[in-house]
């Protein structure tokens, strides 16, 4: 399946799991499009300031790729610096948060892997 990126679902989540600011989400599938169990694979785009809140990730992995900008992961409960290039995976149970520490957006891959049942 090809997606051209000229139609992107897109939607704006207010204090995403509690975190400031406001996050965008440029869906590249929904879950429903992959045959594999995943729950997100999308870009992340968070403006100077925001964040998405700390969260638990129980029965699965989540991937975050950071594409550019600036920002601090909190990976349980250890907070590190996070520029482009870095990958941060979080899963069995662990939590974490990030946020955008720099003057341009924090752009972040996520995918959302689930464990077999």
């Amino acid at each position: 399946m090809i997606k051209k990126g000229n139609n992107p679902i897109v939607e704006v989540r207010k204090n995403m799991r509690g975190g400031p600011g406001e996050v965008t989400i440029r869906h590249y599938f929904k879950p429903e499009e992959i045959h594999a169990r995943t729950r997100l694979c999308a870009e992340l785009r968070l403006p100077p300031g925001a964040g998405i809140g700390l969260h638990e990730h129980s029965g699965e992995d989540e991937i975050f790729i950071i594409q550019s900008g600036q920002g601090v992961v909190t990976d349980d409960g250890k907070e590190t610096e996070v520029v482009a290039g870095d990958v941060i995976v979080t899963g069995q149970g662990a939590s974490h948060a990030i946020r955008n520490t720099g003057g341009t957006d924090l752009i972040v891959t996520a995918v959302i892997l689930l464990y077999p049942s």
